[in-house]
């Protein structure tokens, strides 16, 4: 895939996603039941990354990945479409807001990868009781296979990220594995930063960190392949421009470091 050159400015538009705090429909069709909402930025490693959380209802229920700060507003929206049934911690850096989710709707489910609960301990961060994320999602009537697979991917020394698929709208949701900031909205020298570590638009991809700290390559390439055959065509990602088109090969693109 040929990459066009992005236009770095040392003028800085918005580094984030607005509206915020606002349920945003996933595809073309309104009925597919999968919505985004763009939150505030969070301060990391000393860059602000802004934050988004996916919403998707099954069974009259909401399924919510790495939720964001809460919103009034926000929370509204959601109880005009249904019941929050699970909370997904979908690694070890993306759990922070859960127990504030939970303490608010202590009816729902939280599920978490590997390695979430060891983190919040070390960092003082409350961390509700839950089930640990598996290759297999929840199934039957309380579960919500039927609509969303997933997959952990494994071989990372720590960050163990599990990815989901909503198989109604077509749509990879992913959290760290591929990141892809904006140019525009970082400003040149951050966005400078960005081309070397390799997530920066139009060539978003794994940090470079990330990349060079997996142990086993080949487990994750196994993972990806499998996930990339699904062929979705929309990619959902936590920080910087998702892809809301093409997205088989953006994963491709994406992932060629893996030799996928």
């Amino acid at each position: 895939m040929r990459l066009t050159r992005p236009d770095v400015t040392d003028h800085v538009t918005d580094p984030l996603y607005h509206p915020l705090n606002t349920l945003k429909p996933v595809g073309p069709d309104p009925d597919a039941g999968i919505w985004i909402a763009d939150g505030p930025s969070v301060p990391f490693y000393g860059i602000n990354f802004p934050t988004r959380m996916t919403v998707v209802r099954v069974n009259g229920k909401l399924w919510v990945h790495s939720p964001i700060a809460i919103d009034e507003g926000l929370l509204d929206q959601l109880a005009d479409l249904g019941p929050i049934g699970w909370l997904i911690a979908p690694n070890p850096i993306h759990y922070v807001s859960v127990h504030l989710w939970h303490k608010r709707f202590p009816q729902a489910q939280v599920l978490a990868a590997p390695g979430v609960k060891e983190r919040a301990a070390k960092y003082g961060v409350p961390f509700p009781k839950h089930d640990v994320l598996t290759d297999e999602a929840p199934g039957g009537p309380e579960g919500y296979a039927a609509d969303i697979r997933q997959r952990l991917v494994r071989g990372h020394r720590f960050l163990h990220e599990v990815v989901f698929y909503h198989m109604p709208s077509n749509t990879l949701i992913l959290t760290d594995l591929i990141e892809n900031f904006e140019a525009h909205k970082v400003g040149r020298m951050k966005a400078f930063l960005m081309r070397i570590a390799g997530i920066l638009d139009p060539d978003g991809k794994a940090p470079a960190d990330m990349r060079g700290s997996f142990k086993s390559k080949k487990q994750a390439r196994e993972v990806m392949r499998e996930v990339i055959s699904w062929q979705p065509e929309q990619v959902i990602l936590s920080h910087g421009r998702w892809y809301q088109r093409n997205g088989t090969a953006e994963l491709k693109r994406a992932f060629r470091w893996l030799r996928v």
